[in-house]
Parts: structure tokens; sequence; C-alpha cells
């Protein structure tokens, strides 16, 4: 759905509620030309108990220690945000919608250096379902392992959520699509399963879980660690540190994503390569149903995750 289709009106920019439309930057925006912004994803949830930002705590932490690494001096504190993203969901009348955080460089100067560029930040927020297809949550989705390897945290702080590294996971998701299929699974620089362009991957055989571990160069997924903690919960026996070989992935008992957009799917194809019995299997789908009874509000003991609006 497009956002023309969308009844949104309202983004939250440098301390202001401005109208969507005249929600703007100049061309020469510093960020624009050399990615030097920093983002978050997160949601928030139509619990029993009213609308919720789920683990925003988690998100604003992950915001400014991104802020931090990429220089940005964030002017608005953190109750700031929150209390501006929970007006933005109240003005426009959102039960449940996806927030979109971002801190840039703005406007001043265009050399490689941002230091004489202010920096902003905006705050906008949407309905948005199922990001992998409205299907996928129960039937699983096929994917492909990209051509295109995750640079290493050598390279680029791997932890760090900004804008310009999207490019592998855009080039490597829109490959995968060129070939027919849903999504891409990128391995980094050793040949070794990282995860997705914007998902954590998690593996099941004999009943236990492996999930790709943080020196695999991948973003420490606030969904990976909710679900991690769930199956804990559950009794599972969860490797959170696991090295994942390509080879592996075929002969995986089971397999799905995580992420706050894909929340959680499953992997029914790799290559082509059937994964289980071609379908969710049962792990994921406990885990999946757990995960979402989670964030409707329907289990007790979690909830230091939620804030309500």
């Amino acid at each position: 759905m497009s956002f023309e289709e969308m009844d949104v009106d309202t983004i939250w920019m440098d301390g202001e509620f401005v109208d969507w439309d005249d929600a703007q930057t100049h061309v020469l925006t510093h960020s624009l030309h050399y990615g030097t912004a920093v983002f978050e994803g997160a949601r928030c949830y139509d619990t029993v108990d009213g609308p919720a930002l789920f683990r925003w705590e988690e998100h604003l932490d992950r915001l400014f220690q991104s802020a931090k690494v990429l220089d940005h001096e964030i002017e608005q504190s953190r109750e700031e945000i929150t209390d501006a993203t929970q007006e933005l969901i109240r003005r426009q009348n959102l039960e449940s919608c996806y927030i979109r955080p971002l801190v840039y460089y703005g406007y001043n100067t265009l050399g490689v250096s941002p230091s004489e560029c202010p920096t902003r930040t905006m705050v906008a927020c949407w309905p948005w379902g199922a990001y992998l297809g409205e299907d996928a949550i129960e039937n699983g989705v096929d994917v492909m392992v990209s051509s295109w390897r995750k640079h290493s945290s050598s390279q680029i702080p791997t932890n760090v959520k900004a804008t310009g590294p999207y490019i592998n996971s855009m080039l490597a998701g829109e490959e995968a699509r060129r070939n027919g299929y849903v999504e891409a699974i990128v391995l980094n620089k050793d040949g070794r399963v990282a995860e997705g362009p914007g998902e954590n991957i998690f593996m099941v055989n004999d009943g236990e879980i492996y999930t790709t571990g943080l020196s695999e160069d991948i973003l420490n997924g606030i969904t990976r660690e909710t679900v991690i903690t769930l199956a804990e919960d559950l009794g599972y026996t969860v490797h959170d540190e696991a090295a994942i070989s390509r080879g592996q992935l075929y002969t995986a008992d089971e397999l799905f994503f995580t992420g706050t957009a894909a929340e959680v799917t499953p992997i029914r194809s790799v290559d082509d390569t059937e994964i289980g019995n071609g379908s969710r299997g049962p792990v994921t789908e406990e885990i999946q149903q757990q995960f979402f009874d989670l964030v409707e509000g329907k289990l007790d003991g979690y909830d230091g995750w939620f804030d309500f609006v």
C-alpha cells in the first residue's frame, strides 16, 4: 500500500508537528548524499489494554547508540521523542502502526565531513501489516542465498542501524525478487550465514534453536532478542551465538526470520530446496503464536516491554 492510500497526515520534525506533505528537506541535505542517517523501525500494537509501543526503550537505546557512533548530537531528549511519538499516534487515531524515527545530518555544507551540518530528527508512523506478505506468516516464504555478501564489522559498524549500509540490503532483496523469490539470505565475508536484508534468521534442528551470533556481522535485532527470551521461557535450548554454514540451511528442520517488520515469518524453501516438509514447522508455529500473544497483550510477565499510548 502506498502512502497516498493511507490515512496519515502528520509527521513530527525537530520538535514540531507538520502536515505530511510539508515534511520536507533540501536536496543538498548531507545524509541524502552520504547515507549518514540513523534510524529505527518500531511498532505500536493494539493490545487488549489499548495501543502500546513495543520495546520502545530498547529501540531508543539503539537509536541513541547509533547516533553516537556517527557523531550526531540529538537535541531532543528520549522523553521528548517518546511524547511526540505517542501524540503522533493519537493525532492520527492509529491503534496499531509501524514507527520510523530518523536522525540525519541536514543542509549546510556538502563535504564528506558533516561537522558543520545540523542534526535533525523526525518521527513518522503509518499502518503496516505483514512485511513479507499476509500469507507469509502461515505459509512461509521462498528465499535465495544472495550473491551479495554482508559487509564486515571491520568495514562498517554492523551494530549501528544507519541508512547508508542498507544499500547492501536493497541489492540483496531486489536480486531475490528479480529471480522470483520473496526475500534473500546474506552470507558474511567468510561465507557463513549472516541474516536477511532486514531480518535476523533462526534455525531449528532436533528441537533446539540456533541463531547467528553478533560475531557473524549481524544487527542485534530487538525482535531477535524477544524471540530468544520467549523461546527460553517456553523451555527451548537456544544457541544465540551460532555459526551457521550455507549447507546447514538446506538440511535444517525449520527456518524462520524475525524482525520488527517481518515479526516471525517461516522460511519454506532456500534456493528451491524445501525446508522440512515445506511448510511452517511446529517449533516455529509455537514461537510465532507466543510472539503474537505477547504483542497483543495476552501474556503475563512482560509488562515492561510495553509503553501505552
